[in-house]
């Protein structure tokens, strides 16, 4: 699936919901299913900074496609996350790099996220798509 597809995927997922209160158990569910991150990556170096949670994030490269793990010590935190290693994962550093991110938008996440938390979204894209950087640069 391209991004956009996961995205939309995601778009019609959460417009199920009739209110946020499920929405925020969804993303909780999502963050429970999430594939966890080694513990071996559970460092200081994959600590997301600008998140008021912990959230580790490593990336691998796999036939030009870039796989990432996550974790994070909160809930609400683990399902953000979920969510963009779904949309980001198994896919080419360039794809991760020209996507844009109004999904988070048309779900109305940003909107119902404390100031803090919201900053900590911002800082996990940035993170994901500095990996799709180093990445591309390697593929070069």
């Amino acid at each position: 699936m391209t991004i956009e597809e996961v995205q939309n995927e995601i778009i019609d997922e959460f417009s199920m919901f009739e209110d946020w209160e499920e929405r925020y158990q969804y993303m909780i569910d999502l963050g429970k299913d999430l594939p966890l991150i080694d513990e071996k990556y559970k460092t200081n170096d994959n600590i997301i900074k600008g998140c008021q949670s912990k959230v580790w994030v490593h990336a691998d490269l796999d036939e030009d496609k870039i796989n990432f793990t996550a974790d994070s010590d909160a809930i609400i935190t683990k399902g953000i996350i979920a969510i963009l290693i779904r949309v980001f994962s198994n896919q080419h550093p360039k794809d991760i790099l020209e996507a844009n991110t109004d999904f988070i938008d048309a779900i109305g996440l940003k909107e119902h996220l404390s100031p803090t938390r919201a900053n900590g979204l911002v800082s996990m894209i940035k993170q994901l798509k500095l990996y799709a950087i180093a990445y591309q640069t390697q593929l070069k």
